[in-house]
């Protein structure tokens, strides 16, 4: 029988998730909100991890619905103690990880010379740092486990060019960049596969609460955004699942940007940025 002739029949064959514990690190709203629920429906059970024990409960008790098992796993992730007790304590209830999906993230806005060295550190750790601890702590259960497994964090396209305004968010980002790529070199032998998406702009809940949706894809379209509009939650949720599941079986140590085409463009930063750049010094 040719490849040809193996077509998948089902869902179950087509993902391969029936079954597989995820971790949604973020999974309470959002990104991670759908996230939670697109896998679930997909088959698996989920550990909705977030800060806030009732956005953590809703998610759960929106995967129950789906007819698969859930855990609350609520605290602080960004801090590696209490990540190391909720991780702990959720393998133990679901008896396993075998997927993480990393979202929680969040940028200061600053000038590059108003930024602060508390306002850097505070960048890396709740971007960058959280994910290195929470990853390798999957990573080194599911090599334990020896089952393999899947990882896929939230990057940003801040991390693949410059970002003005918020600089200590985008190297945090390109840092996930760079060791997502690490992290599937190293980890590859042990069948776990390591990706990122680098979304543009989303209409998440965090923005909306700033401005509508409708407004976000207007200046979306003013920037000159090829597709002229926001991504959406949902559409990074649907692109997390091609990422942890069999569909993408040889696919690691990507990053795949998920931005209505912004990096194509040559798009003008300077009517973002909300300061001019210093005077030169004058000669005396």
């Amino acid at each position: 029988m040719s490849d040809l002739d193996k077509f998948p029949t089902s869902f179950d064959d087509l993902f391969g998730l029936r079954g597989k514990v995820a971790l949604i690190l973020g999974g309470g709203m959002g990104m991670g909100q759908q996230s939670s629920n697109i896998l679930a429906h997909m088959g698996c059970d989920v550990i909705v991890a977030d800060i806030i024990p009732e956005r953590a409960v809703t998610v759960a008790a929106e995967v129950r619905a789906r007819g698969r098992r859930a855990h609350e796993a609520v605290g602080d992730m960004t801090d590696p103690t209490t990540a190391d007790r909720v991780l702990t304590e959720a393998e133990a209830a679901m008896g396993g990880i075998d997927i993480v999906v990393s979202i929680i993230g969040e940028a200061g806005w600053f000038s590059f010379l108003d930024t602060t060295v508390d306002e850097w550190k505070k960048d890396q750790r709740r971007n960058l740092d959280y994910f290195f601890h929470c990853s390798q702590w999957a990573a080194r259960s599911m090599v334990r486990r020896g089952v393999g497994g899947a990882i896929c964090a939230i990057a940003s396209v801040d991390g693949m060019q410059a970002s003005p305004m918020h600089a200590a968010y985008g190297v945090a980002k390109a840092g996930i960049i760079s060791l997502v790529k690490t992290m599937a070199l190293e980890l590859g032998g042990s069948g776990i596969r390591v990706n990122c998406i680098a979304p543009g702009s989303v209409n998440t809940p965090r923005a909306n609460a700033r401005s509508s949706a409708e407004i976000n894809d207007l200046r979306c379209a003013d920037m000159g955004i090829p597709l002229g509009r926001a991504g959406t939650t949902r559409e990074i949720a649907e692109t997390v699942l091609y990422l942890v599941s069999d569909m993408s079986r040889y696919v690691t140590g990507v990053c795949l940007p998920m931005d209505g085409g912004w990096l194509s463009t040559r798009l003008d930063s300077k009517k973002y940025t909300k300061r001019p750049p210093p005077e030169p010094a004058k000669a005396t």
